[in-house]
């Protein structure tokens, strides 16, 4: 599953997140296609996905101040 919690990210290193966020991408270009070419997709997945990459490009940033 594509869900990361906060306290996982602070554990991760940065190039275990770098690799991370290029396996989600791909993993959310994989769903794109396959939506788009008429398969079933659970939308919840495509959604959580899309957060996951937001989130751990936030905390690459360096938005966590906590």
């Amino acid at each position: 599953m594509a869900l990361i919690r906060k306290s996982e990210l602070k554990k991760m290193s940065r190039e275990d997140l770098k690799k991370k966020l290029n396996e989600l991408r791909l993993e959310l270009m994989k769903l794109n296609a396959q939506r788009v070419v008429g398969g079933s997709v659970n939308p919840g997945r495509l959604r959580e996905t899309r957060r996951t990459i937001a989130r751990i490009l936030t905390y690459l940033k360096g938005g966590e101040k906590k």
